[in-house]
């Protein structure tokens, strides 16, 4: 492979991952919006799984291709809005620069919310992906954290890293851009149009 192509390449991958970057903090910015107005929402006194339920479906059918826009999902959104009241720089948090998927598995599996952000702040700052995050937390990392854990990920270009990776195939992500996406030679769903 020429040099002008290796650079060329890089710079592609280094666009995507910006976008995906963006795109992400977009939807996680968008999913604390949607589970404030889920609490506001809660507090005047409306019937919740009703509620929920029209919301989810009302969601969907404005935006087929997000298929995050689910009951489960919107509870989840309300948790996350909950468990992270202030707006106001969410995204620039270390949770704010997780997939969707790690945000669910540290509502889930955590209660203490010190916890949920020590994990958020070690996922983004050693790349963790989904199954790395969840077997840290099912390990107790944080009880025993005197060295950060072993991950050869953190040492490649974080284009490369498994936490890229799943930022690239997440579906909340690809979902909220509503396009049929070509990654890596991999046709995710239908054919790009013009």
């Amino acid at each position: 492979m020429s040099d002008d192509a290796r650079e060329l390449i890089d710079r592609v991958r280094s666009a995507r991952h910006t976008l995906q970057r963006r795109a992400n903090a977009e939807v996680i910015g968008l999913y604390w919006q949607i589970g404030a107005a889920i609490l506001e929402r809660e507090d005047s006194g409306t019937d919740e799984d009703a509620a929920l339920d029209a919301l989810a479906t009302e969601l969907r059918a404005a935006y087929p291709t997000m298929t995050s826009l689910t009951v489960e999902n919107l509870r989840w959104m309300r948790d996350f809005a909950r468990s992270w009241p202030a707006r106001s720089g969410i995204v620039q948090q270390p949770v704010g620069q997780l997939p969707w998927g790690h945000v669910v598995e540290l509502l889930t599996r955590l209660d203490d919310q010190a916890l949920r952000e020590w994990y958020a702040g070690k996922a983004v700052q050693h790349t963790w992906s989904h199954s790395e995050l969840v077997r840290h937390i099912d390990a107790h990392r944080h009880e025993h954290d005197t060295e950060p854990p072993q991950n050869f990920a953190a040492a490649l270009r974080r284009a490369d890293s498994a936490l890229a990776e799943q930022l690239n195939a997440d579906p909340d992500t690809v979902g909220f851009l509503a396009v049929g996406v070509v990654l890596d030679g991999a046709v995710r769903s239908g054919s790009p149009t013009r």
